[in-house]
């Protein structure tokens, strides 16, 4: 009762901030005051950088189309191209195609990267599941996860209906909740769907990113939520998130999912209705967006990774900010210099 009370008075006057991923729930910043970076503490970027030597990948393997066979075009800084300036510890920016590293700042260096890891359980529930529409049951474990879960956008708020142990419910909607809220208990409950454990999932995961050739990843859960005690061994890169979207472009469905602005869904008997709302704003402020994916926990700190074409729809990037308390702004502000100051030929 009280939360059905709470969804009706609280959600018409809720700001965008208080749906999905809780990373923009924790300091309280008005996102919307851009501030300009002017001082030498910012990061730049003043050269592109191809693959490293020392990694001789097999490009199909973790890009959907080799364009560089296909039209031979691949991206090239354009002359006295100013140097990108943005606030966040690491950042990559590549070409979905070909996997020509565009911007780099430290995109090897290791650190957490909270709900981004759901790219890689998207990428599982594609690849593992023969029919999204089969049935899911919720497990105990899945709602007593912590963070955003679906109807709750931070542990301490709710503004919707939670599911229940026992609930069943569509796997493409799980999906669909996990990439737009960045619902813990949807990535939990898919995992556990698909390997019967949490742990089988997490197996499943890493043996992923090894026969993809990521360097600096180990995934330790489905939703990105850190293990107490173990946060140290829960990692990746902006380098090899990048690769792993990258990877994902492959599979329209999960960036048709990460298109939606908002909707609902409906456990299997139709007893149940929860909301589904995108935590990405640039989904709507940014015209060659074409998707993305929000992270945060207190020590992964803000992160953002983006699809983006340019203004003719011809190429394709994936950029990832991680660490960043200035995530959106930064990630406008690093599409819009890479295709500002870049051609492909």
């Amino acid at each position: 009762m009280f939360q059905t009370i709470v969804t009706f008075l609280i959600m018409p006057f809720a700001p965008f901030w208080l749906y999905g991923d809780m990373a923009a729930n924790m300091n309280g910043k008005n996102i919307s005051n851009i501030e300009i970076c002017n001082t030498s503490d910012c990061k730049s970027s003043s050269s592109e950088e191809k693959f490293f030597d020392s990694e001789k990948l097999e490009r199909h393997s973790v890009f959907p189309i080799d364009s560089v066979l296909a039209s031979g075009l691949v991206p090239t800084r354009k002359e006295n191209a100013p140097d990108l300036k943005i606030w966040a510890g690491s950042s990559v920016a590549i070409d979905a195609d070909t996997g020509t590293i565009i911007h780099y700042e430290n995109g090897r260096k290791r650190t957490q990267i909270a709900s981004l890891t759901k790219m890689m359980t998207a990428i599982l529930v594609v690849e593992k599941m023969k029919d999204l529409n089969e049935e899911v049951v919720i497990t105990k474990e899945s709602v007593n996860m912590v963070g955003t879960v679906v109807g709750c956008p931070t542990s301490t708020f709710c503004n919707g209906n939670r599911m229940y142990a026992g609930e069943k419910v569509r796997a493409i909607d799980l999906l669909k909740v996990m990439l737009m809220n960045s619902a813990n208990d949807a990535a939990t409950a898919l995992g556990i769907h698909i390997a019967g454990t949490s742990e089988g999932f997490v197996e499943m995961m890493n043996k992923k990113a090894k026969s993809m050739g990521l360097k600096d990843t180990n995934f330790c859960t489905a939703s990105g939520l850190e293990i107490d005690g173990k946060e140290e061994e829960c990692f990746s890169s902006a380098y090899d998130i990048a690769r792993i979207s990258a990877y994902s472009l492959k599979y329209d469905i999960i960036w048709e999912i990460m298109k939606i602005p908002d909707g609902k869904f409906y456990s299997t008997d139709g007893k149940y209705m929860h909301d589904l709302k995108n935590t990405d704003i640039l989904l709507e402020t940014l015209p060659n967006c074409i998707g993305g994916k929000t992270g945060f926990t207190p020590l992964a700190g803000k992160s953002l990774l983006l699809g983006a074409e340019n203004p003719a729809g011809k190429h394709r990037i994936i950029a990832v900010i991680l660490n960043d308390n200035q995530r959106w702004d930064d990630m406008r502000t690093l599409v819009n210099w890479v295709f500002d100051n870049h051609k492909w030929q």
